[in-house]
């Protein structure tokens, strides 16, 4: 095996590779990189077309990066009449990284795709937005296969893959309804709230919601988390379970009375994975039902924010929220393999455009918003860019000869080549003017009913748009939609 390091020519003399041994050519003694030994007598014009076909193979090899050794028995291949979507009679086995098309048909435009995600963010008291945009979701007959949530969408996830297609919108509305009540004192009648609220001057609210904010940081909130007894933040106890404001450990029972265990892991009725980090490591971990039986504890470790939860151990690891690293497993969805056609609903709880603040109150707020939106728009930007990437790959080995194909290096870039379809519907929470920086843990009933409404409403202006449902074309194989940007589509 030869490398090649490229030589400019100088005037008089033609360009030509320079080969480096390897240890196999390399006269015996030499170095390893050491010139190799070229025959200089007349006739040796084949031996030097080996050589530079050598040195071509190795710059292919350094494009498509160290991958191991090239499949052998890989039959992918990427043509024009791929990259149009239209299919022979017969298509041989399609490579690991790229998953067959969907069969076209006649139904709605969602089925079309091989997977069809929901993506939950992480925001506490604010997930109530996501149920309002999973019960849109359903109202539209359409039924994700995948659910990827980091914290307080990990908990989501847990209610709606645990429970059938017909009662889970009910069993969120009961999940939510339980954790926002408040466990000392009950809060005033939610009829008598929601027909006054509306009519209260902006002061007034404001303060009604710092009041339910402050009741949640001094009772908790019930079947979630409870106040710790002040002694033990004093001692230095050898439990790194205990190392926390509050103790989670109702919300086990919780999870376990909203949700079934044993159809969260049915992977083939619908894909579950939650991220967390792991606290001694700082490594980022997908907790996904396609490779591990999934319990209370996974999604309890997706939502363990610091210093308020406590780390929950897994298998003699000790895991804290997700969204320490990351708050949207966007990514995760993106880039599984074997790539597939993907109708994502991306639901953020934190908008990364905001104000200017002018106080430090509008200061709190705005840190948050930036530090949890996690960067998404620059996610989908980057992926669309590699998708491009992918689709004019493809094109280009449409015009690589059919008797060639055979070549493993070729069947190795056809699965770089995948031009898997992306569509990404984006719903983000839009704030109120009376929030502030305590939104996300200001459990109130009435607040917890606005942003079921928030979601609800967007979806369903979303779904007005049924032509941002449809498959991308092969001119723009990913793209995204959002109802808040006008048109919807960046």
């Amino acid at each position: 095996m030869r490398r090649t390091t490229p030589r400019l020519g100088t005037p008089g003399r033609p360009w030509r590779p320079i080969v480096r041994s390897t240890a196999s050519d390399a006269p015996e003694g030499a170095p390893w990189g050491a010139p190799a030994q070229l025959p200089r007598e007349h006739g040796v014009a084949d031996k030097r077309q080996q050589q530079v076909k050598q040195a071509t193979k190795q710059a292919v090899r350094r494009e498509l990066g160290d991958q191991g050794a090239p499949p052998q028995d890989s039959a992918s291949t990427a043509t024009a009449a791929r990259a149009k979507r239209t299919r022979a009679p017969k298509r041989a086995a399609v490579s690991d990284h790229c998953a067959p098309d969907a069969l076209p048909g006649d139904g709605p435009a969602h089925e079309a795709y091989a997977i069809r995600a929901l993506v939950l963010q992480g925001g506490g008291a604010l997930g109530a937005y996501q149920a309002g945009v999973y019960q849109g979701l359903a109202e539209g007959g359409i039924h994700p296969n995948w659910i990827a949530g980091i914290s307080i969408g990990a908990l989501n996830a847990a209610v709606i893959a645990g429970n059938p297609p017909e009662t889970r919108v009910t069993q969120l509305r009961a999940f939510w309804e339980y954790i926002c009540a408040q466990p000392w004192l009950p809060g005033l009648p939610l009829e008598l709230l929601t027909e006054t609220a509306p009519t209260w001057p902006e002061p007034m609210r404001i303060w009604f919601d710092s009041l339910n904010a402050a009741r949640a940081m001094i009772e908790g909130q019930r079947g979630f988390f409870t106040p710790r007894a002040i002694a033990d933040f004093w001692g230095r106890g050898e439990d790194p379970g205990r190392a926390s404001y509050y103790d989670t450990a109702p919300l086990k029972a919780t999870l376990e009375r909203f949700a079934d265990f044993d159809r969260i892991n049915h992977p083939k009725e619908m894909r579950v994975s939650v991220g967390a980090v792991n606290v001694r490591t700082g490594n980022f971990a997908y907790f996904d039902n396609t490779r591990e039986r999934l319990r209370a504890e996974h999604f309890m470790a997706s939502g363990a924010l610091p210093p308020g939860f406590p780390a929950v151990e897994i298998d003699g690891e000790y895991y804290w929220d997700g969204g320490l690293v990351s708050n949207t497993p966007l990514q995760e969805v993106l880039t599984a393999q074997p790539r597939r056609d993907a109708l994502i609903f991306q639901v953020d709880l934190w908008s990364a455009r905001g104000k200017l603040p002018h106080n430090l109150l509008d200061v709190a707020e705005r840190q948050k918003d930036i530090q949890y939106s996690s960067r998404t728009r620059a996610i989908t930007d980057v992926m669309r860019e590699q998708q491009n990437y992918r689709r004019m790959l493809s094109e280009l080995m449409a015009l690589v000869p059919v008797s060639k194909r055979n070549d493993p290096w070729y069947q190795r870039a056809a699965d770089h080549a995948c031009d898997a379809r992306r569509n990404v519907i984006q719903l983000i929470y839009r704030d109120k003017s009376f929030e502030g920086s305590a939104k996300d843990y200001q459990f109130g009933a009435l607040t917890m009913h606005e942003h079921w409404a928030s979601g609800l409403e967007d979806i369903r202006d979303t779904l007005k748009h049924p032509k941002w449902l449809a498959m991308p074309g092969p001119e723009r194989p990913f793209v995204t939609h959002d109802v808040h940007r006008g048109n919807g589509d960046d």
